[in-house]
């Protein structure tokens, strides 16, 4: 069909480069997209972004997204992107160095885990004091793709949970488009 959309994820309605840049992203930073999905779509902007002097860690649970991944990169000759396989939900599982993030993104991934605590837990592991973490979810209520409204994390429950994680503080907030919402958090 000529005027069909194909979203991945979400991801299509977001504007990767810009909330990079809002997130301050700068050349020779770590950053971690823990759940990045098989588009990738914030992982070429994050590399560019990053340069060579720069990592990007693309973390997921599914070996098959990241498989999915690999051929991207080598057609876009990326070469500072790390394929994590890790289950988010287990503490300490993801093979990445505590404390040597700039930045962690989790876009749509909460919504679909019932261990958020954990997932922000371990997000806060790969931080540097300073460092940034971008929860990037769907807005609350009813339309018409994504999520139904009753799997959505309302903002406040991510803000609750980042106080409960600890050492996480609420910087930034702000609207991603039409259909998500940023919350920025750093850490102590």
């Amino acid at each position: 069909m000529k005027n069909q959309v194909t979203l991945k994820g979400g991801t299509a309605l977001l504007d990767a480069s810009k909330i990079l840049k809002r997130l301050d992203m700068k050349d020779s930073y770590v950053v971690a997209d823990l759940g990045c999905g098989g588009g990738g779509h914030f992982i070429a902007p994050s590399s560019r972004m990053v340069g060579e002097g720069g990592k990007v860690y693309a973390v997921d649970i599914q070996k098959r997204v990241l498989d999915a991944l690999k051929p991207q990169l080598e057609i876009q000759n990326i070469k500072n992107v790390e394929l994590v396989w890790s289950d988010l939900e287990r503490y300490g599982a993801a093979k990445i160095p505590d404390g040597s993030c700039d930045i962690v993104i989790i876009i749509n991934v909460l919504f679909q885990n019932t261990k958020i605590d954990i997932i922000l837990k371990e997000a806060k592991r790969f931080l540097r004091p300073g460092g940034r973490l971008a929860v990037i979810d769907w807005k609350e209520g009813s339309q018409p793709f994504g999520p139904p409204g009753n799997l959505r994390i309302p903002p406040q429950k991510i803000r609750e949970l980042a106080y409960e994680v600890g050492e996480l503080l609420l910087i930034d907030d702000f609207d991603a488009g039409r259909y998500h919402y940023v919350l920025v958090f750093r850490r102590d």
